[in-house]
């Protein structure tokens, strides 16, 4: 370890350091729980941001590894201290946990600047928790390191394993078609969530737990562990220890983010087939960190870097499986000639050590380059007249006929139509026919819900069909599959083309040329537009309010403008 800091140089030291009316009642207070000056006394304080809550099962472990991590601190000699944070439970907030990533976000910056820490802890795993601390802990700047909540057990339903998200909306259309009984749905609802710990699929929370680590702030292998192993806690007490070390090293998330660390990001997203959701997401954490980043360079990488994790939903095993491959410095091994290998990392060592000696263990589970399980690429973006900033889709999850189609229109104007539209037996749909989502993006949403995986019309389920193109400018659950045009910017709300988009209309997609037209001319989109009434916003007062204001576009990350880099805000005074 290099100390790079002396203990009056800690942040906390103007908390608790000097002698002062001030720091007599810090002081005090810390007394106040029981803990004496040999406690603090020229330590750093490291704060624990938990995420934990009772309506998070993605969490509900979170709150006794905190202790593990406490543990790891005392033994390196630091001050652990906890502080709780909002905890953005996926299948229970509504409208969706994307209208709150920023307010985590944040909350994660406010708490680690207001209080006397020094170094941090980042405590998260469902979807939008990953990117809402590192996006605070980018922007607060001292040094940080992410502790991944871990996916759950396999599911298990009569011999066959289930995977979280993808075999709900797989058995939900087999009970809609009158494939599966009342009682065959009630135990798979008893048999699919095994554990506590996020979605066991390459789902959002894998995804972004993997990309942590790829960037390097994780430590080495920690995104793969099961949330219910032995070797989680011990993950946690090691995090506890190191950043202890990071403080003195003053090794800051500034000295590992950089444009590398991000492509290595993309290139393991790649490999893995990992969820959409993650351009929006590392997007918004590039900007914070202040590195020019955009969906094109997601593209390009996707054009070089096949899929080689067989992993749900684009493959068929699950997280504890690649777990048992050899999990993520396994895969990044794999992929160790595409990647940057010098780029640092919260150990203080680089990619390439983190690495070394890392094997698969079942090859069945993680690929080698040269025998991907789709050479396509895991994402692709388009761009055309419907979404002139792009939008996305995941062709590794799609019927691969629908990769190149054109077809008519079905246009839904909010997600309450389609839904009412869908369950008609008497609706006029084909397989070829094109479902089109409108005002379900960032302000339209609001908060760009995972409505993106429109239901099947009921009729069509019924008879056999399991995939059809789908356009929406929302989101989609990482778990989810099919033909599925996400994202599309600029959304309807604000009046981008899509809002123009009518039931006959024909949409071209052309996924390997990244192309989306909609055939309609300039002069009747130019005619539609001018007899166009913006919507109402959502939100008159609070939360909301602000949200509408000041988010950005899918293509921009949905951050809000004022939080971007650009100026530090200062520390604050003490008086």
């Amino acid at each position: 370890m290099k100390n790079n800091k002396r203990p009056e140089d800690l942040r906390s030291h103007r908390w608790l350091g000097v002698s002062d009316l001030r720091s007599f009642g810090h002081r005090s207070r810390l007394r106040q729980f029981g803990y004496d000056k040999a406690d603090w006394e020229g330590k750093p304080v490291i704060g624990i941001i938990n995420t934990w809550s009772d309506l998070n099962a993605c969490h509900a472990h979170l709150r006794s590894r905190a202790d593990d991590v406490k543990r790891g601190v005392w033994e390196a000699g630091g001050f652990p201290v906890e502080l709780p944070a909002m905890s953005l439970s996926e299948p229970f907030i509504k409208p969706t946990t994307m209208l709150y990533r920023n307010f985590l976000a944040m909350e994660t910056e406010e708490l680690l600047r207001s209080h006397p820490i020094d170094g941090a802890v980042l405590m998260g795993g469902c979807d939008k928790t990953t990117p809402a601390l590192i996006m605070g802990a980018i922007s607060m700047g001292i040094p940080s390191i992410y502790v991944p909540a871990g996916p759950m057990l396999r599911g298990n339903w009569r011999g066959q394993k289930l995977g979280s998200g993808s075999d709900v909306w797989k058995y939900w259309d087999e009970k809609r078609a009158g494939n599966i009984t009342e009682d065959d749905w009630n135990e798979i609802e008893g048999g699919i969530a095994r554990s506590f710990g996020t979605c066991m699929v390459m789902g959002t929370a894998a995804t972004m737990m993997s990309i942590a680590e790829a960037m390097g702030l994780a430590l080495p292998g920690a995104s793969s562990i099961p949330a219910a192993d032995s070797s989680h806690p011990r993950m946690c007490s090691a995090v506890g220890r190191r950043i202890v070390d990071m403080v003195w090293e003053d090794l800051t998330p500034a000295k590992i983010l950089s444009a590398a660390a991000f492509d290595n990001a993309i290139k393991v997203h790649m490999a893995l087939g990992g969820s959409t959701n993650a351009i929006v997401h590392v997007v918004a954490m590039a900007r914070r960190a202040g590195i020019p980043l955009d969906m094109e360079r997601f593209d390009a990488i996707s054009r070089d870097v096949p899929v080689i994790a067989n992993i749900t939903p684009s493959g068929k095993f699950l997280m504890e499986d690649f777990y048992y491959a050899g999990g993520l410095r396994a895969l990044m091994a794999e992929l160790r000639d595409l990647l940057d290998l010098s780029c640092i990392t919260v150990t203080g060592k680089t990619v390439g050590d983190n690495i070394a000696g890392a094997k698969v263990h079942l090859p069945e589970v993680i690929h080698p380059l040269s025998d991907p399980i789709y050479e396509g690429g895991a994402t692709a973006v388009l761009k055309g007249n419907l979404a002139p900033n792009g939008c996305v889709m995941k062709p590794s999850a799609a019927d691969q006929r629908l990769t190149q189609h054109r077809g008519k229109v079905i246009a839904f104007e909010d997600y309450n139509h389609m839904a009412r539209e869908v369950e008609r037996d008497d609706l006029d749909v084909t397989p070829d026919h094109i479902l089109v989502l409108k005002n379900a993006g960032p302000k339209g949403g609001p908060g760009m819900p995972e409505w993106g995986m429109l239901p099947i019309p009921k009729k069509l389920v019924k008879a056999g069909v399991r995939d059809m193109l789908r356009i929406s400018d929302a989101r989609m659950s990482g778990t989810s599959y099919g033909a599925c045009i996400l994202h599309v910017a600029p959304e309807s709300f604000v009046g981008g083309p899509l809002a123009f988009v009518q039931t006959g209309d024909e949409i071209e997609v052309d996924v390997k040329n990244r192309r989306i037209h909609l055939h309609v001319s300039d002069e009747e989109l130019a005619r539609r537009k001018a007899a166009w009434t913006p919507p109402k916003p959502h939100y008159l007062r609070g939360y909301g309010a602000m949200f509408a204001e000041h988010i950005g576009q899918a293509d921009e990350g949905c951050d809000f403008d004022f939080l971007l880099a650009g100026e530090k805000t200062p520390e604050p005074e003490i008086h």
